[in-house]
């Protein structure tokens, strides 16, 4: 299946778009914008029927993947069910009308709704504020760290380092060295987990904070967390939790609990707002007693019953997010916890734990698995087991793809080789857990009679296998300016 672009289907035949009249004359026009703003000539614009058009973009979003369709199995991004009870809460218009600088006392209802997400978060990850400016889980990690860093400031504090797993999410070293820290990477132990030694050699004075993900990516929980912590906060640094992972225990146990200072949440994978297509998301930050002064700006606050937003703060490392964050996420993500409730929660986590055991144990005899188990809400398996036959993780993403499923994240974490990183959800049913395990069978069956066959899938998609060493090539070729490759945008060819 192919589809031509707009403008090769246009035809002058089909005359131009019907749009309102403007009511604006061109003398109005002109005084109200400098000359230099105006056309001079109507833009070129496909010409094509009302119908033409609505099927040409109703064929491109088949061509999409999501998933309202079929199993997302995108290990560490928690691509779970979105409720449509929560996309018609975000809809009603006494949300979605609202103006971002109406008065105070006009918006009661929707100040109601963000302290009482608030005070929910607060309580799932067990700290005393939270901040919901946030647009995105590394715009988390970012306004996390530039508290953790007007907090050292304060004390007069000179800190310039701050530690990062080797198997950290990519985004945990980009924010430390975008907020100005030295990135110090922390090796793992055999077990896949943090390797205490290496994390003692690399403490100092000079360390603002350590970066972690409990479990991490791996889908390993910390066992050590506790010791983590206390040698974390022995040299006067910070405990910085990523929470990618959160869905593995929400309910269950506590960051704040564990001793973590700083937590990001991620609404847009634990609590069910949607994810992908480049937002928007939301990365709340909470923040134990110590942080609470350097909160962005504003607060909500709660005084005699009447809400308010406090702009106020001496301290406060200032405004993160224009308006107040992404409010229509932040309404989903409250709808999706009371709809739960805490019990419910705490079932989501148990039931995605189990998923992801079970989606393991199904495919540990076809797939090489680097640490022994049990998995949180997500495993890592490799498939080195099939190197002798030349088939790569990448073969089976591209397979998997021909099976109707979409591919898992491959190649992440980087201390496995040739990663495959699996997380179901609690969201699945066995039977789609089952299917997908028996598409893996298939697969590596597949590359042990016929390995040709997986490389060159996918075969059934609008796009084949793409040639990825000269696309790079390509690339880096742009980048220096030794060629006009790549190709954004459709130009009109000259006659």
């Amino acid at each position: 299946m192919t589809e031509l672009l707009s403008f090769e289907k246009s035809r002058p035949s089909a005359g131009s778009p019907r749009l309102p009249e403007a009511g604006v004359t061109a003398p109005q026009a002109t005084e109200a914008l400098d000359a230099g703003l105006l056309r001079a000539k109507a833009p070129s614009l496909p010409q094509l029927s009302e119908p033409e058009i609505m099927r040409h973009y109703s064929r491109l979003a088949s061509m999409n993947y999501s998933i309202s369709e079929q199993f997302y199995p995108l290990g560490s991004c928690t691509m779970k069910y979105n409720p449509v009870a929560n996309e018609i809460a975000a809809t009603m218009p006494g949300f979605a009308g609202l103006h971002p600088y109406q008065e105070e006392d006009t918006v009661q209802g929707a100040l109601e709704l963000m302290w009482r997400l608030e005070r929910a978060l607060c309580a799932v990850v067990g700290v005393e504020r939270v901040t919901l400016q946030p647009a995105a889980g590394a715009h988390g990690e970012w306004t996390a760290l530039r508290m953790i860093s007007a907090y050292h400031h304060s004390r007069g504090d000179n800190r310039t380092e701050v530690l990062v797993p080797d198997s950290a999410h990519g985004t945990n070293p980009a924010s430390a060295a975008l907020s100005g820290f030295q990135v110090v990477e922390v090796k793992s132990g055999r077990d896949g987990r943090i390797s205490l030694a290496d994390l003692e050699s690399k403490l100092s004075p000079r360390v603002a904070a350590l970066m972690l993900t409990n479990p991490n990516t791996l889908g390993l929980f910390e066992r050590q967390i506790l010791d983590i912590a206390e040698m974390v906060h022995a040299t006067g640094a910070m405990l910085y939790y990523d929470g990618a992972n959160l869905n593995a225990f929400m309910g269950i146990c506590r960051p704040g609990d564990m001793g973590f200072d700083a937590v990001h949440m991620n609404l847009h994978k634990t609590f069910t707002t949607p994810h992908g297509g480049g937002g928007p998301g939301a990365g709340p930050v909470g923040v134990k007693a110590e942080l609470v002064p350097f909160l962005p700006t504003p607060t909500v606050e709660r005084t005699n019953g009447h809400l308010t937003l406090d702009f106020k703060r001496p301290r406060s490392i200032g405004r993160v997010r224009s308006f107040y964050g992404n409010f229509g996420m932040l309404v989903r993500a409250y709808s999706y916890i009371v709809a739960m409730g805490g019990d419910g929660l705490t079932q989501a986590s148990r039931d995605a734990v189990l998923s992801a055991n079970y989606l393991r144990k199904q495919v540990e005899d076809d797939l090489e698995m680097p640490h022994e188990g049990p998995c949180m809400h997500e495993f890592v398996a490799s498939a080195q087991n099939l190197a002798h036959e030349g088939v790569r993780a990448l073969d089976i993403a591209k397979a998997l793809l021909d099976r109707d499923f979409y591919a898992p994240t491959i190649y992440f974490p980087l201390v496995v080789p040739e990663a495959i990183m699996v997380e179901p959800t609690e969201t699945e049913s066995k039977a789609t857990l089952d299917a997908f395990a028996a598409a893996i069978k298939d697969i590596v069956a597949t590359a042990k009679s016929s390995p040709q066959d997986l490389h060159e899938a996918p075969k059934t998609l609008p796009v084949g296998r793409l040639d990825e060493v000269a696309a790079a090539r390509r690339i880096n070729a742009y980048l220096q300016g030794q060629s006009d490759d790549p190709v954004l945008r459709w130009k009109r060819a000259e006659k």
